[in-house]
This record gives C-alpha cells, sequence and structure tokens, in this order.
C-alpha cells in the first residue's frame, strides 16, 4: 500500500510550535540543552527505572483558565501544546473562522492511564462496579476532541494512530485537509503518556536500553543510545500549519519549514517512491526519525543513504523522541529546527525494517 500527497497543490507552512515534555512545557522551539532520562519514583519496582518523563506542572499556570482534573494527561498535555503552538503562531482565534480549523491528533496507545485505571476498577470490582468518569477518556480521540471544544474549533477533527508513522501520518493528513480546502488552519499534534504497564510491557518484549536500568549519562557524540533498544519517553508536540494562501494574507508570521510533499508505504521499493516524490531536486539533509531505534543503526540511515548518496547529513533521532516509538516524528522534527539547522530542502524520514516507511520533503525556512 502506498500512499502520497498530491504534488499540484501549494505547499502548507508550519507557523506556530508548541510542546509538553521532558523539557517542561515550551511555545517555539526547544531550548538546546542536554537531557537525561530521570529515575522514575512514582512507581513500585525493584531495581532503578529510567525514562525520559514530563516532570509534573499545574496546566492552568501556563494556560490559565485550563481545568483538566477530570482529564488523562495526554489531554491535558495536547492542551497545554496546542495553546502554546497558537500562541507563538500569533493567531487570535476570535478573528477568524473557526469552522475552518483542523485538529489532527496522532497516538499510538490512546488515554492510556484512564483507560488502565477503567479497566483495573472492573477487574478489582466487576463491570457494574467500574467509575464511570473515567470511561470517556478511555477513547483515543478524547485529546483532540478536547482541543476543539477548549478553543471553540469546529472544523474536522481527526485521530490517527500507526504502531510505527503516527506522527508522520498525522502531518500529512493535515497537509492534505488544507491542500484540497477542506481547512485554512490546522493543528497537529501528536504523542503519548507513558505507565507503568506500558514500562513493563517493553521490558517483556525486551525493546529497552540497557540504559534504563543503570545511572551512567548517555554519551553526547550524537546522541545514540548504547547497546541498543530504547529509553521510553512522553509527552505531546504541536505544530500550527497554514495554507499558503492564508500565510499569506496574515502579515508578520514566522516560519519554521513547508511542507511540499509526503509519502508513506507498507512495502513497494521505497527508494524509487522517494525519489519519484522529490523529481529531480535530491536535498542534502535527512532527519531522521527514529521510531524506536537508533538513526545510525537503523534502516533509515541506510535508506537515506540510498536515496540521497553517501553525502548526504543525517540528523539523528534524537534519544528522547526516539522513546515514542510512533509518534516522534513532531519532535524529532522541532529537535532538528532547534539544533539550527541552515535552511532549504530537508527529508523527514522514518522507517519501520519490512514494515514500511514514511517520507515527507520539507523546505526549512
Amino acid at each position: 500500500m502506498i500512499s502520497n500527497m498530491t504534488p499540484n497543490f501549494s505547499p502548507v507552512t508550519i507557523t506556530g510550535i508548541g510542546s509538553v515534555s521532558p523539557y517542561g512545557p515550551v511555545a517555539g522551539l526547544i531550548p538546546q540543552c542536554a537531557l537525561e532520562p530521570s529515575a522514575i519514583t512514582a512507581w513500585i519496582s525493584t531495581g532503578l527505572r529510567r525514562a525520559f518523563i514530563v516532570q509534573p506542572f499545574r496546566p492552568a499556570s501556563v494556560v490559565p483558565g485550563l481545568k483538566t482534573r477530570r482529564l488523562d494527561r495526554l489531554s491535558a498535555w495536547a492542551l497545554v501544546a496546542s495553546s502554546l503552538a497558537i500562541k507563538d503562531a500569533g493567531i487570535d482565534l476570535s478573528q477568524i473562522d473557526r469552522s475552518r480549523v483542523a485538529v489532527v491528533f496522532a497516538t499510538a496507545f490512546g488515554c492510556i492511564e484512564l483507560t488502565e485505571a477503567f479497566y483495573l476498577s472492573a477487574a478489582a470490582n466487576g463491570w457494574n462496579g467500574t467509575d464511570p468518569s473515567t470511561f470517556p477518556e478511555t477513547l483515543a480521540s478524547a485529546p483532540a476532541s478536547h482541543v476543539s471544544l477548549f478553543h471553540g474549533l469546529r472544523g474536522p477533527n481527526v485521530t490517527v494512530s500507526n504502531k510505527h508513522f503516527g506522527g508522520e501520518n498525522a502531518l500529512m493528513q493535515a497537509a492534505s485537509l488544507l491542500r484540497h480546502g477542506q481547512a485554512d488552519l490546522a493543528i497537529v499534534l501528536a504523542g503519548d503518556a507513558l505507565t507503568q504497564s506500558l514500562y513493563s510491557w517493553y521490558e517483556v518484549a525486551d525493546l529497552l536500553s540497557p540504559a534504563c536500568y543503570n545511572s551512567d549519562p548517555l554519551p553526547e557524540a550524537g546522541g545514540f543510545i548504547p547497546s541498543g533498544g530504547f529509553i521510553p519517553g512522553e509527552g505531546v508536540a504541536a505544530l500550527v500549519m497554514e495554507s499558503s494562501v492564508r500565510e499569506n494574507v496574515r502579515s508578520g508570521t514566522r516560519s519554521y519549514a513547508r511542507i511540499l510533499s509526503g509519502r508513506w508505504a507498507a512495502g513497494g521499493q521505497p527508494v524509487e517512491i522517494i525519489r519519484q516524490m522529490f523529481g529531480g531536486s535530491i536535498p542534502s539533509i535527512t532527519i531522521c526519525a527514529g521510531n524506536g531505534a537508533p538513526c545510525a543503526t537503523s534502516s533509515t540511515t541506510a535508506l537515506a543513504r540510498e536515496v540521497l548518496g553517501e553525502d548526504a547529513v543525517i540528523m539523528p533521532a534524537q534519544p528522547f523522541a526516539q522513546g515514542l516509538t510512533g509518534t516522534g516524528a513532531l519532535f524529532h522534527l522541532i529537535l532538528a529546527l532547534s539544533s539550527q539547522l541552515k535552511s532549504g530542502p530537508a527529508l523527514l524520514l522514518g522507517t519501520a525494517g519490512d514494515n514500511g516507511f514514511a517520507a515527507l520533503e520539507l523546505e526549512l525556512l
């Protein structure tokens, strides 16, 4: 199966960025600083367990008036990240047609905390003894719904989930809505929360790095996690994407990058598919979306070299974003932009071994 964005429409532009991550809640690019996984103290476990976790904060202290008492952390983070992205884009929602604003959200596991709580209560008390207040948050689409309700948005509302390429698919879905005139503006979000049950599943599946169990600092060169595996992470990233027509109307718009085209495939010939996407212009920079595997040891680098040549610059997958195994693409892009890449053409590329690839053609601004 091959999916692509029609190349005959004008590009769409990323004009706002917001995020909630181990770096904290941030509007705009994430400041460059070293990030180490934290010891997990919220769970009872035998021995040290480390992860890239979001430190507790009051959402209302970041977004005044925000009420999140009954929400899963994922929904609360989505509300904060979307608000920060809208602020960063300089958009006054009261001055635009909110029926023309889309929300596209990507998640691998949905609101896993309250879903877990709901099923644990059913196991302990039977189905008649479950807490009904937690049930609405068991829907994977809950965060996108909360974002629309809070901001009063009435445009298309889409939630996508893909084991390997959720973030990339959300970007392509949003770009398609804008290019086909179904929205003028889109808020694109991707992310997941980490729970003890999910961490335990990673352990049983033997997917984690040895760095999860020791306090040694991660190597700085390249940011690779040694000995294979990954360190779990959590967070939500949000981007504001606008059609070129709308961007040109707004004065003083800050632009981070343009999305020119994108494709994903579950099979086929990835080298030829990606080269066709670029036509005759091959970019020299690849932003590696790790999807659980270090870029240096994954099929992503091999594919990038085959497509772009041996001289291509490979931006390695960031250890934190690797831990968001299916939804880290937005964070990989934000962190790459934060490293002050030179403007020009680039490729955002994620692979999953024999399970296909996702590729987006970008123009960095």
